[in-house]
């Protein structure tokens, strides 16, 4: 198995994230197979490296060694992480028991570990070198870093992750600079996943089954990815179909930005071809060949687009129609005053504009 491989990482923090934040989530079959079934094309004679999955419940796993021959693949690696017990992986890429077929039953090796099985362990990494595609459900609460390590590697990927991930500087500059995207088949709402015997069962949702399984439901789950889909190339005409003008009063400009509010996506005016303040929801519908991302509406991401925060007086005017929360003046956020004159300060706005010529 090779000599013992060094460590130079915190290997508590994989732990924490799990313990402490409570993030450690095994993605349902029916998930995954609903968003494989997008890229089927893309798998064949690549390495796929599930890097977060204990074979025994990984349903990643379960997925790829069920499908290892219709997907063409020419490797399935899968590691698995604990810091209580021997950590192993498993790797299938032959008929090992020669029926004729590749899957489950063909692990070619099964491996003790020198490290814990943290993405982040040498041993990890030399696996990841190797891979052509990573398909798992990594720690939530290290997304940033995970993204950051697929990137660097220059790696293929589809993952699950929060949608508030979106918020994350280095994350949506990945979106705007086109290198990562949503995936396909989950737009709202949440996702059940089975959680450890040992998670407390605190979530609005759950449930256990006849067996004792525990499941909860997580809200705004999604899938994320660099791997390309004709999908999303598909033009998006709003379903509103209404034009900007004749209609400027549905469409009030931000006080302290050259730009339109929209509130729903189905409501993008069919005519405005200047820059447009529209909810995080629009990246379901996000075309880049129709729309390009200009920026972020709040925080140090608005910050690099203008100096102009909130102005005093409409600070003030805040206030007196009602607004809550900490916002003074020269707040790095978008406010507007809409059709009643009353000061708004809307959720986090994605800042597009139509490409030239679309």
């Amino acid at each position: 198995m090779g000599k013992k491989i060094k460590r130079e990482y915190n290997n508590n923090s994989l732990h924490n994230a799990h313990r402490n934040k409570m993030d450690e989530f095994y993605t349902q079959y029916s998930d995954i197979e609903k968003e494989l079934k997008y890229y089927k094309d893309k798998f064949k004679n690549k390495i796929v490296y599930c890097n977060c999955d204990d074979p025994e419940i990984s349903n990643f796993y379960k997925y790829f060694s069920n499908n290892f021959e219709h997907l063409g693949l020419k490797k399935l690696i899968c590691t698995h992480y604990s810091l209580n017990e021997k950590t192993y992986k498993l790797v299938i890429e032959k008929d090992r028991n020669k029926d004729g077929k590749i899957n489950g039953k063909d692990v070619e090796r099964y491996e003790f570990m020198f490290s814990d099985g943290d993405f982040r362990s040498d041993e990890c990494v030399e696996l990841l070198k190797e891979s052509d595609i990573v398909c798992t459900n990594p720690p939530f609460s290290l997304f940033r870093e995970y993204v950051a390590q697929l990137i660097e590697h220059k790696k293929k990927f589809l993952i699950i992750g929060n949608q508030n991930a979106i918020t994350y500087k280095e994350i949506f500059e990945l979106i705007k600079d086109n290198k990562i995207w949503l995936g396909m088949s989950i737009h709202s709402g949440d996702r059940e996943f089975r959680v450890p015997d040992y998670y407390p069962l605190r979530a609005a949702g759950f449930r256990v089954d006849e067996n004792g399984v525990k499941y909860i439901r997580v809200k705004g789950v999604r899938w994320w990815t660099n791997i390309d889909y004709k999908e999303r190339h598909e033009e998006f005409i709003p379903k509103k179909y209404k034009k900007y003008k004749g209609n400027e009063k549905d469409y009030p400009k931000y006080d302290n930005y050259n730009a339109i509010n929209i509130d729903k996506s189905e409501l993008i005016p069919i005519d405005y071809k200047g820059v447009m303040g529209v909810p995080i929801t629009f990246l379901d519908k996000y075309n880049p060949g129709q729309f390009e991302i200009i920026g972020q509406g709040q925080g140090n991401l608005y910050r690099e687009l203008t100096t102009k925060g909130l102005k005093k007086e409409f600070v003030n005017n805040y206030y007196k129609t009602g607004g809550t929360g900490s916002i003074k003046e020269d707040h790095p956020v978008l406010g507007y005053y809409d059709k009643n004159g009353k000061a708004v300060i809307p959720y986090m706005r994605i800042l597009i504009k139509r490409v030239k010529g679309e």
